[in-house]
């Protein structure tokens, strides 16, 4: 007697509690170390709780332009409210952990 089975019910997707899209212009060593500095931030103080989008402005400048982006490396936090932005390359993580309010 064959039994038939259930399909089995999906776990619901958990929407990152935080999403910070970090514009660069071009992978120049600038826009590298302000991803790898984010990346670390993220790891150790977001870890599960965050998505990273890198947008280069000189393949997506309508949308720099639409955020108002005027220098890069800019890292902008859309998600929570309110968004925040902090300018440069993300060495100082202090600063970045204030100006996103994640401290």
């Amino acid at each position: 007697m064959a039994v038939a089975s259930r399909p089995r019910a999906r776990k619901p997707e958990v929407e990152p509690e935080y999403v910070l899209r970090l514009f660069i212009s071009g992978m120049t060593q600038r826009s590298q170390r302000a991803i790898d500095n984010l990346r670390s931030i993220c790891e150790q103080h977001l870890a599960g709780r965050n998505r990273i989008e890198v947008v280069d402005v000189s393949q997506s400048p309508g949308l720099a332009h639409d955020e108002q982006i005027i220098a890069t490396p800019t890292l902008l936090k859309v998600r929570p409210s309110p968004s925040q932005r902090v300018i440069g390359d993300l060495s100082n993580v202090d600063k970045v952990l204030v100006g996103l309010n994640i401290r």
